[in-house]
Parts: C-alpha cells; structure tokens; sequence
C-alpha cells in the first residue's frame, strides 16, 4: 500500500505572520540602527584601543572615592554573606576599556502571565566578541515578611526588571574583558577604600563613619559588634572600607538594616550585673504596738483588741 509523502513542513508550526505594512519612521529607524553598528565597528578598527592608555584610564578612575565606594556590593544569604562587584564597576571598566558597547532589552512583555523576556548582551567592537542571555523576569517581588508579592503598576514591573537585567549586564560585561583587567580595578578601588582620600586622618574618619550610621538608627555599639567586637578607636582602614560597602549596600536596598545590625541581645552576664549593681531593697519595719504593761487604753479606739476591727 502506498503512503502519501510526508515532509518536516507539514508539522512545523506556522510561522508569525510578517507585518503588512512598515511605516516610513519605523524604516528610518532600522536603517539608522544598521548604520550606526557598521559604522561603530569601522570607526574600532581604524582607532584600536591602546591598552597602556586604557590601564592609566582606570587607575584614574578608581582612585576617586566617590566611585570606589560604589563599586562593590554586600548582602546576606543563608548563613554568610554575598560579596561581588556592582554594574557601575562593569560599566565604567567599559568605558576605560573603550570599543564596547553594551545593552540591556526588553524583547516581550506578558502582562497576563505576569512576566517579561529581557535580554543583557555586550559586544567588543574591535575584537568582534559579543556575549548575550535571554531570560524571563517574573512580575513579583519576594519578601521576608510578606513571601511573595506580585506587580502591577508599570514603574514597578521597570524598576524590577531593570534590578534584575542588571545583574546580567554585569556578567555580560565582564565575559568581554579581561581577567587581568578587571583584577587591576578591583585591587585600586580597595587601596582607595581602605586608604581614604589621604587628606584626612583616621580617628575623623572614624567619627565620620559613626555620624553617617547614627542618622539611620545604628548606634556605635552596633558597629562595633559588627566589626567583631573591636572598639572604634581600634578599627583599621579596612574596617572602615568594610563600613562603607555597607552603607552603601543599605542606601541601595540590597541588605536591610536589620541583616546587617540585628538588635543587640542581653546576655545573662549583663542582666546578673545589673541586678548585682541594684540598691538592695528596704525592710520595711514592723508599726509599734503597745508597750509592756499598758492596757488597752493605750490602743486608738479602732483597734483596741477584741473591738473586731481589723484595720
């Protein structure tokens, strides 16, 4: 018996229907786009980086405090903590890299699932290596308290998209450039952090740190018990970096304030000296009664005995 021909067509999925028509702003916009990449790699090619000038550029660059303070990141999870560096460090190692040009897209938007498809993707222009990831971001944002919550105004379905695509963009950025490269920045931005601006001493930069912590809530005893209970006038510079990435990480929303510096618990040394400290307590002493030998005439009329008074 013969069988019709079957072929692989008759069983793919049809394929999405190709617009009908292209308005004249949306054609402009296309052949810019394709300009601008060609361009872009031509202009890298006839102007290559010039890696000793890339290197200067970036010791430049982290030896600002400003920025060295913003270059890592530090949060809580499980039962340690999360260290890295943040994507303004990944940009701006692009920017001293030079050549690169790196994005972050939203391809679709799923209201109805609750859902976008984002992609984060780098490109080095003049090396023609490009790194890129597709992934989906949920509508919703977990908390501790509340668990899971999910997303409807637009701003925050940007801002969580945005928070998340970041992350990605970070790693794309660093997939482009060189170990080596990204180490030197690392070891720069830490000299700047531990070693200040050089044009104040330590014990006011001490006090500084203390003054920034006290406007949100943290007292110095909480500080030093984060600093593995050294004193204030004992911290290092490097404890002082340390203070800062935390602040840092805090005014980004990161790690809350109370993972970093959880109310300080009583001990039972504490409560037995506080009670060892206390006046002891009065005896109170018994009201006189009637001498030897006086009759009851002495007692006031409400309490003579046998009178049934009791008071």
């Amino acid at each position: 018996m013969n069988y019709p021909a079957t072929t692989d067509h008759q069983f793919a999925a049809p394929a999405a229907p190709a617009p009908s028509f292209v308005g004249q702003g949306t054609a402009v916009e296309q052949s810019r786009a394709v300009a601008e990449v060609q361009a872009a790699v031509i202009v890298a090619r006839q102007f290559p980086r010039n890696e000793a000038i890339a290197v200067q550029k970036m010791r430049t660059a982290f030896r600002q405090q400003t920025l060295a303070a913003r270059s890592f990141f530090r949060f809580n999870r499980g039962d340690g903590n999360v260290n890295g560096e943040t994507i303004q460090f990944a940009r701006e190692l692009a920017r001293c890299w030079g050549n690169i040009h790196h994005g972050l897209n939203e391809l679709r938007r799923d209201d109805t699932a609750g859902e976008s498809e984002m992609q984060a993707w780098a490109w080095d222009l003049e090396s023609n290596e490009r790194a890129s990831t597709t992934f989906v971001v949920p509508h919703v944002r977990f908390t501790k308290t509340s668990g899971r919550k999910p997303l409807e105004d637009p701003r925050d379905v940007y801002e969580n998209n945005t928070n998340n695509g970041a992350r990605r963009l970070r790693e794309m950025i660093f997939s482009v450039l060189p170990d080596w490269y990204r180490e030197q920045a690392k070891e720069v931005a830490n000299y700047t952090l531990e070693n200040g601006q050089g044009d104040r001493p330590r014990s006011q930069r001490i006090a500084d740190a203390i003054a920034t912590f006290e406007r949100i809530g943290v007292t110095v005893e909480q500080l030093e018990e984060n600093r593995a209970g050294r004193k204030s006038d004992k911290w290092t510079n490097l404890d002082l970096a340390q203070l800062q990435i935390i602040f840092q990480s805090i005014e980004r929303g990161e790690v809350t304030l109370e993972e970093e510096f959880p109310e300080q618990r009583v001990t039972v040394a504490e409560i037995t000296r506080q009670h060892a400290e206390q006046p002891p307590a009065s005896t109170p002493q018994p009201e006189p009664g009637p001498a030897a030998g006086d009759d009851n005439s002495s007692w006031p009329e409400a309490r003579k005995p046998g009178t049934g008074a009791t008071s």
